[in-house]
């Protein structure tokens, strides 16, 4: 019985490899292609009446993040930036998302508080060459871009890796 368990554990395991190899390669296949690797010089306002000059990021890592409301995978991906944005700067981008009440609404629901742009017309989506969502950007300190990331990522994974963006 005991083997038969082992061996059960075994193919999960090694499907779970599978999946994982399969979705980080499908994930730098989509990634998009930048035409610079610094961080934009951008000044925004956030859905709250906030300026945000992307210059005053630098000096620790910064995460700017593109999702929409529509998006199922954005959905389940919220609690993971609202995790990060109580220990890291981050920076969201709502793309093509509906009125400002309708964002509004959205991060109530979720019960996030981190900082949120509204990209009505996806004008800063196209400027980062984002098509897929979400789609995030990981910077240093010095605003050079190390990660690009499309699709679902764990809190540890972005954890990991804005700890290692802190270090370069």
């Amino acid at each position: 019985m005991t083997l038969k368990l082992l061996s059960f554990v075994k193919e999960i395991l090694i499907i779970a490899i599978i999946i994982f190899i399969l979705s980080n390669l499908i994930s730098y296949m989509r990634q998009p292609q930048m035409t610079s690797q610094n961080l934009p010089q951008l000044n925004l306002q956030t859905i709250e009446g906030n300026n945000i000059d992307f210059e005053t990021y630098k000096g620790k890592p910064l995460l700017v993040h593109f999702w929409a409301t529509w998006c199922p995978t954005c959905k389940l991906e919220t609690s993971n930036i609202e995790s990060l944005s109580q220990k890291y700067q981050v920076i969201t981008i709502a793309v093509n998302s509906g009125e400002i009440a309708t964002i509004k609404n959205f991060m109530k629901q979720k019960d996030a508080h981190f900082d949120v742009i509204d990209d009505k017309d996806g004008t800063l989506a196209t400027q980062f060459d984002v098509e897929v969502f979400p789609t995030s950007f990981i910077y240093n300190a010095q605003g050079t871009l190390l990660f690009s990331e499309v699709g679902y990522t764990s809190t540890a994974g972005l954890l990991a890796r804005m700890a290692w963006a802190k270090e370069r």
